[in-house]
């Protein structure tokens, strides 16, 4: 077999001729082509590249924050990653059954892992403030269909290209470009 370019940067993998002089050791079977240490035949694709590990658990901080029954203000907490199992579970609540819109509420309490000291309950999402509940859905449809909580952003002004952490946090949450 040898690698043959097909165009747009790939190759396939074709029989070679035998009896065809370039490229044999005289015994009809085809000598690999030299290919200098480092260095990879053209047409073939690139080799494994070093991925970031799986982030199963994103940090975040509430824009106004859940206010427990002393008064103290709870903001930072962390999100996992949500399963099959969280996603199907609450369809058979009956809380959600008989009210659909209740998913959300129901769905973040399995997923939001920490809030402060607070133990995360349906009742605890149920007396967040509507701006922290809506956070928190983008925050969770971010992280299980992007994988992420940053966005891209242009600054209308200067044009430049720069990544926001969406996740709230220290300083605004402002990434490199």
């Amino acid at each position: 077999m040898a690698w043959r370019s097909v165009g747009g940067g790939t190759a396939v993998a074709t029989p070679v001729d035998p009896t065809a002089a370039a490229g044999t050791d005289g015994s009809g079977a085809t000598a690999a082509p030299e290919v200098a240490a480092g260095t990879a035949v053209p047409g073939t694709p690139p080799g494994p590249t070093a991925e970031e590990p799986l982030r199963t658990e994103f940090d975040f901080v509430l824009p106004r924050g859940y206010v427990d029954g002393d008064g103290r203000v709870h903001r930072a907490g962390a999100m996992r990653l949500a399963t099959a199992r969280d996603e199907l579970l609450p369809l058979y609540d009956g809380r959600v059954k008989e009210r659909p819109e209740y998913l959300s509420v129901v769905l973040l309490a399995r997923v939001v892992t920490r809030l402060g000291d607070v133990d995360v309950t349906d009742w605890v999402i149920e007396h967040l403030f509507a701006s922290d509940l809506a956070f928190l859905q983008d925050l969770y449809r971010r992280i299980n269909q992007e994988g992420h909580t940053r966005a891209a952003l242009q600054c209308p002004a200067c044009r430049h290209d720069f990544t926001v952490d969406l996740s709230g946090g220290s300083g605004g949450g402002l990434g490199g470009s």
